[in-house]
C-alpha cells in the first residue's frame, strides 16, 4: 500500500510540474502576441467576435482569433489549390494557347466548396455563379 501512495504522490508531483511548463509557454506565447501584427486586422476580428456577442478587452486573445483564422484561412487557401491541380486541364487546340493556359490556374467555386467541406463547412451556390475558366468568351471559341 505504501507503494501506491508513493506512486500517486510522484504522478501528481509529475502532471503539477507539467501543468506548471505549460503554463510558462502558454504565457510565453501570449506575451510574443503582443509583439505581432496579424494579416486579420484587430478591429476586424472584433468587429465579428462583437457580432457574435464576444466582448475582450485583452488584445492577446483577439490576436490570437486572428491567427487561429489566418491559419484556417491559409489551410482552406491550399487545400483548394490541391484541388484545382487536380482538375483535368481542358484540351487546347492551338499551341499558342496551349502555353498561356499550361501557366495559369483558375480557381472555380467547386475547388473552394471540395475543400471547406474537409473542414465541415457546407458551401452551396447558385447555378449561375461563373465556374468555368471559358465563362465570358465567345460561344464559338469555347473548347469545353
Amino acid at each position: 500500500m505504501n507503494n501506491m501512495s508513493s506512486s500517486n504522490s510522484q504522478q501528481q508531483q509529475q502532471s503539477s510540474e507539467a501543468r506548471h511548463d505549460d503554463d510558462a509557454v502558454l504565457t510565453e506565447f501570449l506575451a510574443s502576441l503582443m509583439d505581432y501584427t496579424p494579416t486579420i486586422p484587430d478591429e476586424l476580428v472584433e468587429h465579428y467576435l462583437a457580432k457574435s456577442g464576444f466582448q475582450c478587452p485583452d488584445v492577446r486573445l483577439v490576436r490570437l482569433v486572428a491567427v487561429a483564422t489566418q491559419k484556417f484561412v491559409a489551410d482552406v487557401a491550399t487545400d483548394a489549390l490541391q484541388q484545382c491541380k487536380a482538375r483535368p486541364a481542358p484540351v487546347v487546340k492551338d499551341k499558342r494557347d496551349k502555353q498561356q493556359k499550361e501557366k495559369r490556374l483558375i480557381l472555380t467555386m467547386e475547388d473552394l466548396s471540395k475543400a471547406l467541406s474537409e473542414y465541415g463547412v457546407n458551401m452551396k451556390h447558385q447555378e449561375y455563379f461563373a465556374d468555368s475558366p471559358s465563362t465570358g468568351m465567345d460561344p464559338a471559341s469555347r473548347e469545353e
